[in-house]
């Protein structure tokens, strides 16, 4: 496989807006758009979920006690609770594992969410990138990630790209001395949550993150958390404030990892696993307008190459529709967007407005 080879790059000099994420563009004149930009899924919280995070109000006035909340996860990936930490979402953990870990050579495999990037380098270290490419369906060969990195940062499914890594192309990267973060916030959108390596404690320097934010529409609580070896999690614990997770994202946490919780989760990724192939085929009318999907996608989102995508965006914007821009992801340009998956009757609209952006630009 042809990828690029591992690019050490300067602190502070990253090329491209990693601090840009998709809120950016539904916010202020934003916000009145149908939003495609953010990975949240649509209509979340349920109503069961909003009403047992309510009824958590009335304990505020006691410090957070995250045990319970805590020994919920550790059930619901079979681990003990020493290798659970609660984070308030998976962009703590990134600045806990950036700060508390002694690594000399961390390597982020690009494209991907960019918050561990950022996070790497507002700890001062120089950080390498592995770039892979479109031509490869952004496919990691383990040959491309140097053997000198100490600390491996990817995600999967990716954000943006949605490819779904093999689990034991993964679990290879692990080796003696090397910390291996694998960013899974979006793998319970994933059916059968296939490739996860969340529960595995033979792999070793593994670390995986969870989101609760993206599946339950969380995303202004902030919950996730850190699954690791046991003197990972107890490093990492120490670089947090006191009492980082608030009592209702406690309850949020113990509550969506609840079998009742897990059961709607499973539905939810079959539906989105049918919402998206329903968009994928639509998109598939653009071939002719030089649109291609980037594939096969996995994730609750698709990545899409797009001819002038940039004045597609923005076309787009005054036709009511908000598309996250690629640009700001290493290894993409201008010509990248990425679509969230929404119900089919939002799609079918957002592609007829895709329909007249793109005739616009011809």
């Amino acid at each position: 496989m042809d990828t690029h080879t591992p690019m050490p790059t300067e602190p502070g000099i990253p090329g491209h807006d990693l601090r840009h994420h998709g809120d950016a563009e539904v916010r202020d004149d934003g916000s009145a758009l149908v939003d495609l930009a953010v990975n949240v899924r649509a209509d979340t919280p349920p109503v069961w979920l909003r009403e047992h995070i309510a009824a958590s109000l009335g304990s505020l006035a006691a410090y957070p006690d995250g045990r319970a909340a805590r020994a919920a996860v550790a059930a619901r990936h079979g681990l003990p609770v020493e290798r659970v930490l609660l984070t308030a979402g998976a962009a703590e953990a990134f600045v806990l594992l950036a700060r508390a870990l002694k690594v000399r050579w961390p390597v982020v495999v690009h494209p991907q969410f960019t918050e561990p990037e950022a996070a790497l380098r507002d700890a001062g270290h120089s950080v390498g990138r592995v770039l892979l490419r479109a031509a490869d369906g952004f496919r990691l060969d383990p040959a491309a990630v140097p053997v000198e990195a100490d600390l491996v940062v990817v995600g999967n499914p990716t954000n943006p790209t949605s490819v779904l890594h093999p689990a034991d192309v993964l679990a290879g990267l692990a080796r003696p001395g090397r910390t291996l973060v694998v960013d899974e916030a979006f793998m319970d959108a994933v059916p059968g949550e296939r490739e996860a390596l969340a529960g595995r404690t033979d792999v070793p320097g593994l670390v995986v993150l969870r989101s609760l934010t993206k599946t339950w529409g969380l995303a202004g609580l902030r919950i996730g958390y850190v699954l690791a070896a046991p003197e990972t999690v107890a490093e990492l614990e120490r670089a947090q404030p006191l009492w980082p997770v608030s009592t209702p994202a406690l309850a949020a946490a113990e509550a969506c990892v609840a079998p009742r919780a897990l059961a709607e989760a499973a539905h939810a990724a079959h539906r989105v696993a049918a919402d998206r192939a329903h968009l994928v085929a639509g998109l598939g009318e653009f071939a002719g307008a030089g649109l291609r999907v980037a594939g096969p996608a996995e994730g609750p989102f698709v990545l899409v190459r797009l001819p002038d995508a940039d004045a597609v965006r923005r076309r787009l914007r005054g036709l009511g529709f908000a598309v996250r821009r690629g640009d700001t992801f290493p290894g993409l340009d201008e010509e990248w967007l990425r679509l969230a998956v929404r119900d089919r009757g939002t799609s079918d609209a957002f592609l007829r407005a895709l329909g007249r952006a793109t005739a616009e630009a011809s």
